[in-house]
């Protein structure tokens, strides 16, 4: 196997470390494939080696794949997949693995391919295929209870600060339980196809997952179903799909990764407090500052919730409590 495409990425830091990495790499196709070959179903067979793009798709890959399946993924508990890049030992493991599903993180268009050079045999799985995606949204000022949102020229009055591009759609499909269910029928479509000997334990395993992503579902539209505001404040706008599942829409303080400027942060700040919004989202990957100044002004809190967190069930309930428990009455 050649290591030139490996040799060839950028930054130069990471060129010099994938050339010390390659007898490492040599012993992680080893340890990945192992005695038998991965995608081998007799009994005692190595599980498949799987990398994911984020932590949630490891949950979900985990709950379907079983014991048949080793799932590692790229971006960290912690890290933020906006501006994450992968390590060497990461990029050698990937020259291993039989499946990347990926989710449209930025990380993925300028990696992947130089990936794939190098590992030729490696199948992507894209779980966003078939779904309806939306576009990012940008920040604006939140309608006031009566709807008449006053979207004004906030949109270019940011600080110049953090920037990254976040591209045209919106890649946080996991937060929609629903859109879950069909990652998950896709999942089981590829697990399937790598290891057919293990189709009907992967059948059954995603069943049970989709009922569960059922039962979540129902109670989360039961939680929300009294709420007479149905706008909530983010700082990060990581919550689209699931605002969009369940008829509520979030107002976002940064766009691209830029901080709101003051009359844009004005804007919010007046409209938050005539909707009677209290609560404040945000996430560990991001600097609670400007969120605690739109939270201190209006009187309310700041609420951390993880969208990338490994307990995926935990995550929706606690995100769903926060909007719920955020508004005055």
């Amino acid at each position: 196997m050649s290591l030139a495409p490996l040799c060839n990425l950028r930054p130069p830091r990471a060129r010099c470390a994938v050339r010390a990495l390659a007898p490492a790499l040599a012993l992680a196709l080893l340890w990945w494939c192992g005695p038998g070959g991965a995608a081998d179903g007799a009994p005692g067979a190595e599980p498949l080696p799987v990398f994911v793009s984020v932590v949630p798709l490891q949950t979900f890959v985990e709950r379907i794949g079983g014991d048949q399946v080793r799932v590692r993924s790229m971006v960290a508990p912690g890290q933020n997949p906006h501006t994450y890049e992968p390590t060497p030992k990461q990029v050698a493991d990937l020259a291993g693995a039989v499946l990347y599903v990926r989710v449209g993180v930025p990380l993925e268009d300028a990696w992947l391919p130089r990936i794939r050079a190098t590992n030729p045999g490696l199948r992507v799985l894209d779980v966003r295929d078939g779904l309806a995606l939306r576009p990012n949204d940008q920040v604006q000022p939140a309608p006031g209870p009566e709807g008449d949102a006053d979207h004004g020229d906030g949109h270019g009055d940011h600080d110049d600060e953090h920037g990254h591009d976040h591209g045209a759609l919106d890649t946080h499909v996991w937060t929609s339980p629903p859109l879950v269910k069909s990652m998950g029928a896709a999942i089981r479509a590829a697990l399937s196809d790598l290891r057919p000997g293990q189709a009907a334990l992967f059948a059954a395993n995603d069943a049970r997952f989709a009922a569960d992503l059922d039962a979540l579902d129902a109670e989360i539209r039961d939680r929300l179903k009294p709420l007479q505001v149905r706008r909530f404040l983010v700082f990060h706008p990581a919550w689209g799909y699931y605002a969009d599942t369940y008829g509520l829409t979030q107002v976002a303080i940064e766009f691209e990764g830029k901080e709101p400027g003051p009359r844009a942060l004005a804007g919010l700040i007046d409209a938050a407090r005539a909707a009677g919004v209290r609560a404040v989202l945000t996430q560990p990957q991001f600097s609670p500052r400007a969120a605690q100044q739109v939270a201190a002004a209006i009187g309310g809190r700041v609420e951390s919730v993880d969208p990338l967190s490994a307990d995926y069930f935990g995550a929706l309930r606690r995100v769903t409590g926060v909007i719920a428990g955020g508004q005055t009455p």
